[in-house]
Formats: structure tokens, sequence, C-alpha cells
């Protein structure tokens, strides 16, 4: 198992290597304090946006369920009558300038999550190691834009928000240090302090004193990598010989998923942005792939096996997006905070 993929492991439980790491964890937890104090009292600048911010994020590192939530709200918001701009760092891309994100951009480039944004929300996607930078070039292009949608920003204090939102998974605070024994960005008092708290799954726990929300991602229509238009459910793909790939924040839970379909597969979990090679698709005795949305945008060509990929949608309850909604209203007339 490679050391991308056994990190995560001893955060699990409070083990040896936790334990030894310990003390670094300790400084990590003074230097983020540090860091944020430093902010908030103006010895580091912090720049405000002439529309309000959302910010989507976590206390811990790894994929939680940010992109699927960015992905609701920004289509939810729209149906409302807002037009968001979407702002990402393109984690696991090779360019730091801002620039705008094609539907048919290079991961490798822009990143996967900011490509399938592109993709899937039908608003504008810009991405770029200054966030504040990569919003304002997407501003001047998309004048009309009315809010920023911030995807994984929730420590990325140079840019000012108005609206916080924090997501947890099925495993929660894990083992409950800071980085590197744990995986906390920051201390758990944290989630008291945002808006809401986005509880991704039926298993994720809730914690008190914050605004808790139950997002669930639901999908079961498959359709073929490179052709959009081929599509097939769980019972068409029954009975072959499937494997499964996932380089998400917990592949787990995309396979506990396939299994709630009825699909017998052989798993294979990856890396968290794993860049696919061909030889990651070929597996003997395999009649399909089955892959998220993520980990597609990275694989076309890639295979001459057929690739079935799954789409899902976030549901959330109760109603995030008309909250923000209303906030969004209040912060534009100039009301006071609710």
């Amino acid at each position: 198992m490679s050391a991308a993929r056994a990190l995560p492991e001893h955060w699990r439980r409070r083990g040896p290597l936790a334990c030894l790491l310990w003390p670094l964890s300790l400084l990590f937890r003074l230097v983020s304090c540090v860091r944020r104090a430093a902010f908030r009292h103006g010895l580091l600048p912090v720049q405000r946006l002439p529309v309000p911010v959302v910010v989507i994020g976590n206390i811990i590192a790894g994929g939680a369920g940010k992109t699927p939530l960015t992905l609701h709200l920004a289509q939810a918001l729209s149906a409302l009558g807002h037009r968001p701009l979407i702002v990402s760092r393109g984690y696991g891309g090779t360019r730091d300038d801002a620039r705008q994100v094609s539907p048919d951009g290079d991961a490798a480039e822009c990143g996967d999550e900011a490509v399938l944004l592109a993709r899937r929300s039908g608003v504008p996607v810009w991405v770029g190691r200054r966030r504040a930078d990569a919003a304002r070039a997407g501003l001047a292009q998309y004048p009309e834009c009315d809010v920023v949608l911030c995807d994984d920003g929730l420590q990325h204090y140079a840019l000012a928000r108005d609206v916080e939102i924090a997501v947890i998974d099925r495993r929660g605070l894990m083992n409950g240090f800071h980085l590197p024994a744990g995986p906390l960005r920051e201390a758990v008092s944290r989630l008291a302090e945002v808006d809401a708290v986005v509880l991704n799954g039926p298993d994720a726990m809730s914690f008190a004193g914050a605004q808790s929300y139950r997002m669930t991602l639901r999908g079961d229509l498959f359709h073929r990598l490179g052709q959009p238009q081929v599509t097939a459910h769980a019972a068409d793909l029954r009975g072959l010989r499937l494997h499964a790939l996932a380089g998400i924040g917990e592949p787990a839970r995309f396979f506990d998923h396939l299994r709630a379909l009825g699909l017998d597969f052989i798993a294979h979990p990856f890396a968290d942005h794993q860049a696919y090679t061909a030889q990651d698709l070929t597996f003997a005795d395999c009649d399909a792939l089955l892959m998220t949305e993520k980990d597609a945008v990275k694989c076309h060509g890639l295979s001459d096996t057929p690739v079935w990929v799954l789409p899902v949608e976030a549901h959330l309850d109760p109603d995030l997006a008309g909250r923000v909604s209303a906030r969004l209203v209040e912060l534009m007339h100039g009301s006071p905070s609710s």
C-alpha cells in the first residue's frame, strides 16, 4: 500500500504513530491559531470582494463532500435567481495563476474538482492559488455574478467571507489530533463559529452548538465515459465482471454506494486526486470499470474496457440553499444578520 493511501490510517486512532507525531501537532495547532489571529487583527491583509462570499470547507484534511455540496449550492442558488461564481484552489492542478476552467479543461492543470464543477454546475468556475485574485478576475469577466462560492476555503483567511459552511462525513474527526498526528486543520471549537455544519451521510455525527444539515448523495444512473448519452442502470451491469475505482477522500463511501445498488465488484481504492495511468485501469477478467465523476475527468482514453461513471446529486435536509439565499438577500439590502 502506498504512503498516500496509508497516511489516513494513523489518523483514525491514537496509536503509536499518532502519539509519536503528537508534539508536532501541538506546534501545528499553535501556528494555525497565530495565523488566524493575525488575519483577524489586521496583521495580515484580508481582501473583501464587492459581492458576498460563501465558503464551503471543513476542519479536517481530505475530502468530506465539499465539491458535491458546492455543486448543489451553485445549482440551487441559480434556480432561486442568484448568479454564482465558483472559485477553487484547483487542488491537484499544476497552474497557480488565476484562470477560468472550461468544461473540457485539463484536470492536470486546473484540478479534477474544478473541471467537474465546470462541467456540472452551469456557472463560471475560476481557479487560482490566491482565491481573491481568481474571484476578481471572474467577476470582471462575468459582472452579472452576485455571489462567490469558494470551494474548500475555510482556512483561506486572506479572503473575507459572509457565510461559512463546514462539511463533516461519517469519519467524523477521527483521532481528534491536529496535523500531522491527526486530520484536524483547526480546533473542534471552530465548528461552533460557522453558519452551518453539513453532515454528509446518515452516519455522520452531529456537533453541539452548530446549525446542522443532513446531506445525502444520490445517484443510480451510470453513463459511459466519453459517451454521456449512453446510460445504464445498475440492473444492466449485474452479472458483469466489474472493477470499481475511487480516488476520493473516502473511497469506501463510493464502494458502499455501489453495493447498495446491488452490484458485485472488486474494489480498488486510490489516493485522493490520483493521477491515473493506463496501468491503473488495466485488470484481468474485467468486463467494465466503475468510477466516480471526479475520477472520470482524468481517465478519458486510458482504457479500452468500457468505463461507467456514476454521477451523484446532493440532497440537503433541511433546505440549506434557501437559508443561504435569504442571507444573501439580507446582505444585498443591508439588513442585519439573522
